[in-house]
């Protein structure tokens, strides 16, 4: 897995790629991750990447020239997908993390200030991702969450793969909860039925924390799991 970065700031990348869990994994050469920044590919001294926006307006634009002589500039392999973030585009969950883990190289568009040209798409085409229904100063930290999602779905990022498959929205439920010693404090006492090395008890245990946690906190996935198990 290839992650290509196009974006204005090239640092905050690169700082949150060098700590933890991607430090491992990119050294160990589970993935690499690249930056391009179009103010790189401006035509002026001033390495300008942004303008004042036709019609009018507040804020700055990003300009077309820059985005694309960059995106252009990246050599694209088999197996390739563009993404841009964006709080148009469609939310990233698991499903969609999935879908991207099988891609041999992702790059990512990284918008700032006020938004793209709209020329940018239109010559580009990629497909939009978003975090949330809000706005956020730049791209790059929605692209450091889809760096980190996708990541932990390839083989060797996590001790173990099956880290993953238990993540919370996996099974499409909300994680069960987790506890490690001491057995007891303050008076608030591990379950016994974690202690007692029945795997099929722990795991029934963990199913049933999984489906009350999600009706609790998250009703509308609890409705969708019944729905789909209903289904089957």
């Amino acid at each position: 897995m290839r992650f290509e970065v196009m974006t204005l700031f090239p640092e905050m990348i690169q700082s949150a790629c060098s700590f933890s869990i991607m430090k491992r994994a990119v050294e160990n050469g589970v993935f690499d991750v690249n930056t391009v920044n179009p103010r790189d590919f401006t035509l002026d001294k001033h390495k300008k990447a942004d303008d004042t926006p036709y019609g009018g307006g507040a804020g700055m634009v990003l300009k077309v020239q820059p985005f694309v002589d960059a995106f252009e500039s990246i050599q694209k392999t088999d197996n390739s997908i563009t993404v841009m973030l964006s709080p148009q585009g469609k939310p990233l969950d698991d499903a969609k993390v999935n879908e991207l883990a099988n891609y041999n190289q992702i790059i990512l568009i990284c918008g700032h200030y006020e938004g793209f040209d709209e020329r940018i798409r239109e010559i580009i085409k990629p497909v939009e991702v978003s975090v949330g229904d809000f706005v956020m100063t730049g791209g790059e930290l929605p692209a450091l969450c889809l760096i980190d999602a996708v990541s932990r779905k390839l083989e060797g990022t996590l001790g173990k793969i099956e880290s993953a498959c238990e993540d919370t929205f996996s099974n499409g439920l909300v994680e069960y909860p987790h506890y490690t010693k001491p057995r007891e404090f303050r008076g608030l006492k591990v379950p016994e039925v974690l202690l007692n090395g029945n795997h099929k008890e722990i795991n029934e245990f963990r199913l049933q924390k999984s489906l009350e946690r999600t009706k609790e906190k998250r009703p509308d996935l609890y409705e969708k799991y019944l729905k789909n198990h209903l289904d089957k």
